[in-house]
């Protein structure tokens, strides 16, 4: 039998999916109208998170941070078996993972942080992608299962808590994507174009085929040669920045990223590939 704690969208599609290949699911939410729900598909909904644990042989979180994982991890620990497997959904801290894998390790439990990158409609259909790293014999053992979950499974190795590392970058990594389609759409009203032709660009030319080549160039170092030189990218991000202001428009990423290319062309680096403000962290 398997407990799901957590029944926002994500948790509840999960727990729909786990009920349609025929699994027992023992279901618990802070707000108990959210798990009682669940009962329509022929899940178990408890009011007492001890009691929606007691006789898992794995137990599934989807919830909000550490705090409340940690809160509600010490809570229902009353209804632990003993050995349960502990698959923690929520995108949490680092070092939060880190600890949780060594608090529960230390009493006999099994932790396993397995962040993903799906919505609710991949949850439900079993699609998306799911992030482990850990144990490599608790990983072999209960990857066929969290395989059946989501449509692939990466594993990034034996330190436990890279899993919950790369969720985070990949969140940034959307942040910072969704920020500069903010500052494109800015800077198109302030010269009088249509949100409807940057669509019509973004659907024609997809930066994100380029996307490889970049983090290639960055890690291979080669920043002398460039392709795109940062006197040019910078001369490009002070046209961008003008053409903002003229219209009245703030851009919210570009000048941030000026910044950090002046301190790299009053260093010297005017010449070099503008991808060399990555020179420090790679």
């Amino acid at each position: 039998m398997i407990a799901f704690l957590g029944m926002g969208h994500l948790g509840a599609n999960f727990v729909q999916a786990l009920l349609k290949k025929g699994n027992k699911v023992n279901v618990w939410n802070r707000t108990p109208v959210k798990a009682r729900q669940l009962e329509a598909f022929g899940a178990i909904a408890f009011d007492h998170v001890a009691d929606a644990v007691r006789g898992a042989a794995r137990i599934h979180l989807t919830l909000k941070d550490d705090a409340s994982v940690n809160e509600l991890l010490e809570i229902a620990s009353t209804g632990f078996e003993p050995g349960v497997l502990i698959v923690d959904h929520t995108t949490t801290s680092a070092h939060g993972a880190l600890e949780r894998t060594e608090l529960w390790k230390s009493r006999g439990y099994t932790y396993l942080h397995a962040p993903v990158f799906m919505g609710p409609q991949n949850a439900l259909e079993s699609t998306g992608s799911m992030l482990v790293s850990g144990d490599p014999d608790v990983i072999t053992a209960i990857e066929p299962e969290l395989a059946k979950m989501t449509g692939k499974v990466i594993n990034f190795g034996a330190k436990c808590n890279t899993a919950a590392g790369m969720k985070l970058i990949g969140n940034l990594f959307l942040i910072a994507m969704t920020a500069g389609v903010v500052d494109s759409f800015a800077m198109a009203k302030s010269l009088d174009i249509a949100p409807a032709d940057v669509l019509q660009l973004f659907e024609a030319w997809n930066p994100a085929g380029s996307l490889p080549a970049r983090l290639r160039k960055i890690t291979s170092g080669t920043f002398e040669q460039p392709t795109w030189e940062l006197n040019m990218a910078r001369k490009d991000a002070r046209l961008m920045i003008e053409g903002a202001e003229l219209g009245n428009q703030k851009l919210m990423t570009i000048p941030a990223v000026a910044a950090e290319m002046d301190k790299w062309i009053q260093d010297g680096f005017g010449t070099f590939d503008w991808t060399v403000i990555a020179k420090d962290v790679v």
